[in-house]
């Protein structure tokens, strides 16, 4: 690697440009409208539509886990075609009309209804739809936006997307408090104000945008960003950004796309087979086997590239091995919008003297608890940096799963013993997100810095796919898991042959499955950190 000339030195500043502000202001609103509706979502489903737990819990799993798959579609269209800015206000305005739909969906809703009218459920699909691709033009776009206010080398750029995360995470903290206070009353009646409120959030986040793009997203010289791309389109920066923000796939160079395209019908074929096994596996779940499918035919399109060195090769075993694990963490995580939502709902003592707190509060947990202690996390990591005593990051993520572990434990021996018609502490499900999130703040940003710093070049969008694949992956797999919720009066469900019959075995399947990925994680992350480490060469 060359030295960098006086002129690409690191650039920096006292301030941030303005438009770090407006992308932060629009992000922060992007994420009210997206957790504010997540937060309501299962409650409307198993309340409102009067679906049961099993099916709410496949749609669920449907959409958060396709969330994650449409800003690869999203990045390549505006690296090809859009450019950001388009992206941005075409994504923003389809996510809000799909907000709307669901305003109108909810507004169907008749008092005692034993199933949805026709028109309802159409609504319903239409605005999960919208919301799909939606997300997958306005995400990664606004991500990538982020570095490009910057100048090559400007040292400012980690704290920018620390700025960034932050919006993301204050929205993320407000969203569950105002959409519930107005949704989730207990009165099925009042979901649609939820929506609504969801739907004027990502309508300001869009309107912030588009008032002030001309003026404050511009580069340092006053160059409009984000416009339509040349017809050659250069590579764009793989940048790494907060747990829940998808980066933008740069561009295939050519002689990758060349190796690729002569295997295309390979792998086509392969993805065809993989997908009818995994359907039929799954019982004919087409979105879980397309995401599944996608998960492991992706990395053998990488693999059999046969211009591959052997260090390249082990490099990027490291990053498959860890996308692996990662499918473990986000199938556990993610039930916060979806199994611990029904816990909050029917099994938590949710009074405080006379109010009674709606259960979709407690999805400000982890929002409010990563802002109080990502801080405190960068301090710990910098100090035993100093000291030469800092994890590597496989075993980081070993303890981020152990965390993980932890936390399902708290609530499980919190329900141990205790029937059905009993209400447990709050106390319960707070300290269990609290060890969710430390678990977080040790795997999420880690693995996504890891990928963007071992990946090679050419290969940088297909690992990074193979990562959000691995996360759309966990999403689903969280779906699946949550269908096991256990519900009086219903069969008890089974897993791999063991017998769910209450609250406690159900928590049990979380504590075995994260306890047992970061043991074995654990046991191989001084393989994986000697694949890691760059050979020394002798002077």
């Amino acid at each position: 690697m060359h030295s960098p000339s006086a002129a690409q030195q690191p650039v920096s500043t006292s301030s941030h440009p303005k438009g770090l502000y407006v992308l932060f202001a629009t992000e922060m609103w992007e994420r009210f409208s997206y957790y504010g509706m997540r937060a309501l979502l299962i409650l409307y489903m198993t309340q409102a539509l009067v679906f049961d737990k099993e099916y709410s819990s496949l749609i669920y799993g449907n959409y958060t886990s396709l969330v994650y798959l449409t800003p690869l579609l999203g990045g390549y269209v505006a690296d090809r075609y859009w450019g950001n800015r388009r992206s941005i206000l075409v994504g923003g305005l389809m996510m809000a009309i799909g907000q709307f739909a669901l305003f109108f969906s909810a507004s169907m809703y008749t008092a005692g209804q034993a199933t949805a009218p026709q028109t309802q459920l159409l609504l319903f699909m239409l605005g999960l739809g919208l919301l799909i691709f939606g997300n997958g033009f306005f995400k990664p776009n606004i991500s990538s936006m982020v570095g490009s206010l910057y100048p090559a080398g400007d040292n400012r750029i980690d704290t920018a997307y620390t700025i960034f995360y932050m919006g993301i995470n204050l929205g993320a903290f407000f969203s569950p408090l105002v959409c519930g206070t107005l949704g989730d009353t207990g009165n099925p009646e009042d979901f649609k104000w939820g929506f609504l409120a969801a739907g004027i959030g990502m309508l300001v986040g869009s309107l912030t945008f588009e008032m002030f793009k001309n003026k404050y997203i511009v580069t340092a010289e006053g160059a409009a960003l984000g416009g339509k791309p040349e017809q050659t389109v250069a590579h764009s920066p793989v940048v790494p950004v907060g747990t829940d923000a998808p980066v933008r796939a740069e561009t295939i160079d050519q002689p990758v796309a060349k190796s690729f395209a002569s295997k295309l019908p390979m792998l086509i074929g392969l993805f065809v087979v993989v997908y009818a096994v995994i359907a039929w596996l799954m019982n004919y779940d087409w979105v879980g086997a397309f995401v599944f499918a996608a998960m492991i035919v992706t990395p053998v399109a990488v693999l059999a590239d046969a211009s591959i060195t052997n260090r390249e090769r082990q490099k990027i075993y490291v990053i498959l091995i860890l996308s692996f694990f990662v499918i473990f963490f986000w199938g556990a995580f993610e039930q916060a919008g979806a199994s611990l939502t029904f816990f909050a709902n029917e099994q938590t003592d949710r009074q405080l003297g006379s109010y009674t707190v709606p259960a979709s509060y407690f999805q400000s947990a982890n929002a409010l608890f990563i802002i109080l202690f990502a801080p405190v996390f960068a301090v710990i990591w910098t100090f035993m940096g100093k000291r030469g005593i800092e994890p590597s990051s496989p075993l980081k993520m070993s303890m981020g799963l152990m965390f993980l572990a932890v936390g399902y434990l708290i609530i499980a021996f919190g329900v141990k013993g205790v029937d059905a018609s009993t209400k447990v502490s709050m106390f319960w499900l707070i300290t269990m997100y609290l060890m969710h999130t430390f678990g977080e703040l040790c795997l999420s940003p880690i693995g996504l810095a890891l990928v963007n710093k071992l990946a090679p070049l050419r290969f940088a969008s297909l690992l990074m796919a193979v990562w959000f694949l691995a996360t759309a992956a966990g999403n689903k797999f969280a779906g699946v898991l949550s269908a096991l919720y256990p519900e009086p009066g219903k069969p008890a469900p089974f897993f791999v042959g063991f017998e769910i019959t209450g609250l406690y075995e159900f928590f049990m399947i979380f504590v075995a499955l994260s306890a047992a990925a970061s043991l074995v994680l654990f046991v191989i992350y001084r393989k994986l950190t000697q694949m890691m480490a760059e050979p020394v060469v002798a002077r």
